[in-house]
């Protein structure tokens, strides 16, 4: 069976919106489009194409659907990890105003009536990982769900104050264990965080089960720029 993760980048009060350029999503009159860009590094990169290694299928909500539809297309590159897995992998959509046929091949759109079972499905076929990249609102309904394996959030040195939170329903009782965590020279954090439940997580590079221990610290809580597309990952 598959595992669901998802990879966001979220700023250190939270925030994961619009990080990659000021007209990804200026709602709510969010003025601060583009955060992320002076924090690129390679170590980053290498990190977002190690995720992308793993990918076996994309779901993802519609803002981001979209913004990769408009990009990745015109830029496909059988040497660029993430450009050939976005442009030939399976790609899932949750939405309800996109109808098939896709344009971007490969594409399914699922509405969200049957979004849950329709993931079930989905896992049980594959082996690999069922990656969910930005898209938040997707990632809230995925977490309140307790349908998400885990979370790998690229946490960088900025506080803006306001927008779109990550993980804004999730409360400390929840929990989560931290599994890895990596401390890059730009002063960003990459913690990859499995929640607490029934089943095996990675803890310290080994493989333990998840224990009644009860919850980590919080962390606080989504998309870089350094590698090949990277800025297009949102």
């Amino acid at each position: 069976m598959g595992k669901l993760t998802v990879t966001t980048f979220v700023t250190l009060d939270g925030v994961m919106q619009a990080p990659g350029g000021p007209e990804e999503d200026p709602s709510g009159g969010f003025e601060y489009g583009g955060w992320q860009a002076p924090y690129g590094d390679e170590e980053t990169g290498e990190f977002i194409l190690d995720v992308f290694g793993r990918a076996e299928a994309f779901l993802l909500g519609r803002r981001t659907y979209e913004i990769f539809a408009g990009y990745w297309p015109q830029h496909d590159d059988p040497a660029n990890p993430v450009a050939s897995r976005l442009n030939r992998l399976p790609k899932y959509v949750a939405t309800a105003s996109l109808k098939e046929p896709a344009e971007w091949e490969a594409t399914t759109f699922v509405d969200g009536e049957h979004l849950q079972s329709e993931i079930v499905r989905i896992k049980d076929a594959m082996a690999g990982e069922l990656q969910v990249w930005g898209s938040g609102a997707l990632a809230q309904w995925l977490l309140a769900r307790d349908l998400v394996e885990e979370l790998n959030l690229l946490v960088y040195p900025v506080f803006l104050g306001g927008g779109t939170q990550a993980l804004p329903d999730r409360r400390p009782a929840d929990g989560l264990r931290g599994a890895d965590l990596a401390h890059h020279g730009v002063g960003h954090l990459d913690p990859h965080l499995p929640p607490v439940g029934p089943r095996h997580v990675r803890h310290g590079r080994r493989l333990a089960p998840a224990g009644p221990e009860g919850p980590a610290p919080r962390p606080e809580s989504g998309a870089a720029k350094g590698s090949p597309g990277q800025d297009r990952v949102r």
